[in-house]
């Protein structure tokens, strides 16, 4: 089934409802992908509730309610068969009101977000193409690139002036202190968190002559490099600066500060707060920047303290279950000491949480190896070829290690 007949049929299913109950995944790529699907319900005249949540069961789903999973659903295969399903995870769900690109031979790592194929969904139920800015935090915080479905996506959004493309500073805050302070896409090792290794850089920028009495953004950058340069990834440092988007329709003008603001809101258990911020209410972005500071202070936290696994090169233990993920993509992605895929796991009190990453451009397809070790340990997970996550009993962690490392090594 190509993508337009896929969204076709979760949109007419969705036609037939007089109130949907709508799931997102917590991070980005979720909310945004329920935000653009609540956004052409209104629009439509559906009702509808949105929650926010880490993972979705079996359990959540009953009675005669039309259920509407965003970013969720497809990596499960005990499901209602007349769930809707807006995904672009690997694929075991079997319901026919599922719209997923993996489905349609395109590839969902790097080419196609929940975002964007809820997008498609949108565009079935109507002309929202004003809603083409909210495919970018799919974009964004999956870590995919601008090409195939995404680059149609993007090139139309730019035709229409609903986003502006530019050059300037990519890391996220609402100064240039706060920009490097919690600065963990990317993790830049020796600035992030270093508050006075901080003010000396800017203080050293400094150029009376510039507007404001401002930095050298030159001069600063040059300081930002040799401090990183040691400990972080040579990618890492070259993306602190880039391609800036501005999202004309959205509250938040900036695509990488709205996309770090509704992930951290997401994963903090304020998943409404950004949600609302894509549902365009600008009343809590205050609240909604300070929640993200705290979280991506608690992630800086997490990666300098980081305990490794006695014996178990690449698994690390850190404390907080909403820090595992970001702590996993800093170590894959950031720090040039980690090599091979990258296991981190949290206790918490509903379980183990664990996030698993491998590198780009390497071999591995961690998604259904993450989903068979979680089930033998009475869990569940899975994900996709290079990012996966899952929840197991506490006690079980250890099996689950060795199974990894089995894994990897055969």
């Amino acid at each position: 089934m190509s993508l337009e007949s896929a969204a076709g049929t979760v949109a007419e299913e969705m036609r037939r409802q007089e109130f949907v109950e709508v799931f997102a995944h917590h991070d980005a790529d979720g909310i945004a992908a329920a935000a653009i699907l609540c956004h052409a319900m209104l629009r439509s005249g559906i009702r509808f509730r949105l929650r926010v949540r880490h993972e979705v069961t079996p359990s959540d789903l009953t009675g005669d309610t039309a259920y509407l999973l965003c970013d969720l659903g497809s990596g499960r295969d005990d499901l209602p068969k007349t769930t809707m399903v807006v995904d672009h995870h690997l694929v075991r769900f079997g319901g026919q009101f599922q719209a997923n690109p993996r489905l349609a031979g395109i590839d969902g790592d790097r080419e196609l977000s929940a975002a964007g194929m809820a997008y498609y969904v949108a565009q079935a139920l109507g002309d929202n193409r004003d809603l083409a800015g909210l495919v970018i935090p799919g974009i964004l915080g999956d870590g995919q690139e601008f090409v195939g479905k995404n680059l149609e996506i993007f090139n139309d959004a730019v035709a229409n002036g609903i986003i502006v493309p530019d050059r300037g500073l990519l890391v996220p805050g609402r100064d240039m202190t706060e920009r490097w302070y919690m600065a963990t896409s990317p993790y830049l090792e020796g600035i992030s968190g270093n508050e006075t290794r901080i003010a000396e850089i800017i203080d050293t920028a400094h150029d009376p002559k510039v507007a404001g009495n401002g930095p050298r953004l030159d001069s600063l950058l040059s300081q930002v490099v040799l401090a990183s340069a040691k400990g972080t990834a040579a990618a890492s440092i070259c993306s602190v600066y880039g391609d800036t988007l501005h999202l004309q329709r959205e509250v938040i003008e900036d695509a990488h500060a709205l996309t770090a603001i509704i992930d951290a809101c997401g994963k903090t258990g304020n998943g409404e707060i950004g949600a609302t911020l894509c549902l365009r209410s600008s009343i809590d972005v205050d609240r909604a920047w300070e929640i993200a500071r705290q979280h991506r202070i608690k992630v800086i936290g997490a990666v300098q303290s980081a305990r490794p696994l006695e014996g178990s090169p690449g698994i690390f233990e850190v404390q907080g279950t909403t820090l595992a993920s970001d702590v996993a993509d800093i170590l894959t992605r950031d720090i040039t000491r980690s090599e091979g895929p990258v296991l981190v796991y949290a206790k918490g009190e509903d379980g183990c949480h664990i996030s698993a990453r491998a590198r780009k451009g390497t071999p591995a397809n961690i998604g259904p190896i993450v989903h068979r070790l979680a089930e033998s340990c009475g869990g569940s997970g899975g994900g996709h070829v290079l990012r996966a996550g899952a929840t197991i009993p506490c006690d079980k962690i250890g099996a689950f290690a060795q199974g990894w490392r089995e894994a990897l090594a055969s």
